[in-house]
């Protein structure tokens, strides 16, 4: 009797257990609180739009305006960033970062003004598809907190495929508004730093013109100047022939070496061997000059654009005197050739290696020059040699004049 009255109550107390629940995986869990944290996020976001965005618009006719709105956008980058590393770690969405704004001036240091910068801000599609994201969210998140928290009390069977479903359409969002537009905007960006590039290597190469004229040809001819002068006054006090002609002959050499090194400076500017006869030509006279021994081979169809052959010819030149003075080499060769529409060159010795783009032999200013052009610039330089230098060019055909 006491057993079946215990068999009973225990019948009664199981009708009275609540229902079996299916275990959710991990995903659908992580998928739950991203949807719960919909709407603290959402509110927070709609807020900052509101009232730094709105302001700063609203008072752009005053000296404040302005840079509240270029402010409010940067910080809008922030707050895409936090949202792409949640929709990273609960819904798995792998989305590239952006690009920075180049607020330094890129690569080649050119520094911007505080109106510059300003208006860099002001016109950052990221930051302005941010603040989009941002203010049709809240709405969303308000249904999707609301759905979600119903469905854990009441409509629990169906949760996993709502949940997948509310977090699709916030996957969607994240890659449509907060990932990179397309390469497109990367570039723009990347071309935006290196510009800055460009203009730095144009200015450092007229300082160097003008530093070699001052300091070369323009001194010895001032010179030849000065020794001519004199002559003249001895020609004319009747002095003996025997100084002025040692005069004139100390004139004659001073000429010699100034057009020496005018020859060499126009070599350094643009080699004629190089606009009259190509690529293969110019290489071959630069690696005649090398203390190593340089094998040479060009295998072009034909010649490139004429900016593109001179970087290339300025390239292994300067790669052909870092060989000499710093890798200890006994022998080098240089390959040049075309694939598609790419210039590669390649640059070899046997040298002692360690070549790095920080060793402070020139090689981060070449991999900056040839990016600016969209190059590539690679080092393969293990410590004992030898090392491998490939740099990649856009091939454009030459224009005749």
């Amino acid at each position: 009797m006491t057993a079946r009255i215990t068999a009973t109550s225990a019948e009664a107390e199981g009708d009275r257990l609540p229902p079996v629940r299916f275990a959710l995986e991990p995903h659908t869990w992580k998928e739950i609180a991203h949807l719960l944290a919909n709407l603290p996020m959402a509110l927070f976001g709609f807020v900052y739009v509101v009232t730094v965005v709105s302001t700063g618009a609203f008072l752009t006719l005053t000296v404040v305006g302005l840079p509240m709105l270029a402010a409010g956008l940067m910080g809008a980058r922030l707050l895409g960033r936090f949202e792409r590393a949640r929709a990273r770690v609960l819904l798995g969405v792998r989305v590239d970062e952006p690009s920075p704004l180049p607020l330094g001036g890129g690569r080649g240091g050119r520094e911007l003004g505080v109106f510059g910068q300003m208006m860099l801000a002001l016109k950052d599609p990221v930051g302005w598809r941010t603040i989009l994201y941002d203010f049709i969210r809240l709405p969303w998140g308000i249904l999707t907190f609301t759905l979600t928290l119903v469905s854990l009390f009441v409509l629990w069977p169906v949760l996993p495929f709502l949940a997948r479903a509310l977090t699709n359409v916030d996957r969607a969002m994240v890659r449509g508004l907060l990932s990179p537009s397309d390469e497109l905007e990367r570039r723009i960006a990347e071309l935006e730093s290196d510009r800055g590039v460009v203009v730095d290597t144009a200015a450092a190469d007229l300082r160097r013109i003008e530093r070699d004229l001052h300091d070369g040809a323009q001194a010895r001819l001032v010179n030849l100047a000065m020794g001519l002068g004199l002559a003249k006054e001895k020609l004319l006090e009747g002095q003996a022939d025997e100084q002025v002609a040692a005069m004139v002959d100390e004139a004659h050499g001073e000429v010699k070496l100034a057009l020496q090194e005018l020859r060499d400076l126009a070599r350094g500017i643009h080699p004629a061997v190089l606009t009259d006869r190509g690529l293969d030509a110019a290489l071959s006279s630069v690696a005649s000059r090398c203390t190593v021994p340089v094998k040479v081979s060009a295998d072009l169809p034909a010649r490139p654009a004429a900016a593109i052959e001179g970087i290339a010819y300025f390239t292994v030149s300067e790669l052909l005197q870092n060989i000499s003075k710093h890798s200890g080499a006994r022998n080098a060769s240089v390959d040049v050739w075309r694939t598609d529409d790419r210039l590669l060159i390649q640059v070899w010795d046997d040298g002692r290696g360690g070549a790095r783009l920080d060793g402070g032999t020139g090689m981060a200013g070449l991999a900056d020059r040839l990016g600016a052009v969209d190059g590539l610039f690679v080092i393969d330089s293990p410590e004992g040699g030898p090392t491998t230098v490939t740099a990649e060019l856009p091939w454009r055909e030459r224009v005749e004049a």
